[in-house]
């Protein structure tokens, strides 16, 4: 009898690197794969968790037909609000997401194709996570969902050392769980520390 994770990697799976981001990107760009484009960069800029990701309405991201810069969801988790900005091109993508399906704004913004479902679930997204990265070329087995929670954090992190604004952009309660999320080590720390001198 095989267990849940046969043949799974077990551990934090790595946030993917900015050449791997822009290598799916492209790839989904040429495709013309308009729903994945959108939830793709909006995977990456708001860090969130699969559940809440699936679960974005039309109204959390944009008004009046207008996404927005910023948006705020509240974690199903934490049951804790978490912002998060929306860059220009995810801005783009997720309108032309909502202009190609005409979705209003009661509606989910990643509704599922299948009828009992109302959104993609976090098993669906899952498998388009996969789909991603082996596309060019990564082993799905060691990337996941968190994968794309964890790239713009870990990269935030990496370029400031600032890990109250990591802790705050993935709402976590306390700073132990961002080191613990971000597998911060102690040479970690002492790199940083080495930068500063006084």
């Amino acid at each position: 009898m095989s267990s849940w994770n046969s043949g799974r990697i077990i551990g934090q799976k790595p946030p993917l690197k900015p050449k791997e981001v822009w290598a799916i990107r492209t790839r989904l760009q040429m495709l013309g794969a308009v729903r994945d484009l959108a939830l793709f960069n909006l995977a990456i800029d708001s860090k969130l968790r699969a559940c809440d990701l699936v679960a974005i309405s039309v109204a959390d991201v944009a008004i009046s037909g207008r996404v927005r810069n910023r948006a705020i969801i509240i974690q199903r988790k934490t049951g804790r609000p978490v912002q998060f900005e929306l860059t220009d091109q995810t801005r783009e993508a997720v309108a032309t997401w909502i202009g190609s399906r005409r979705l209003g704004e009661r509606d989910y913004l990643f509704p599922s194709r299948m009828h009992a479902l109302p959104h993609l679930s976090t098993r669906q997204y899952g498998r388009i996570v996969e789909r991603w990265v082996s596309s060019i070329g990564l082993d799905p087995k060691r990337y996941g969902t968190h994968s794309m929670r964890r790239t713009k954090a870990a990269h935030i992190y990496k370029k400031t050392g600032n890990l109250r604004a990591v802790q705050l952009l993935l709402g976590h309660k306390k700073l132990e769980s961002t080191v613990q999320y971000l597998g911060i080590e102690v040479d970690d720390a002492l790199a940083i520390s080495e930068q500063v001198e006084l």
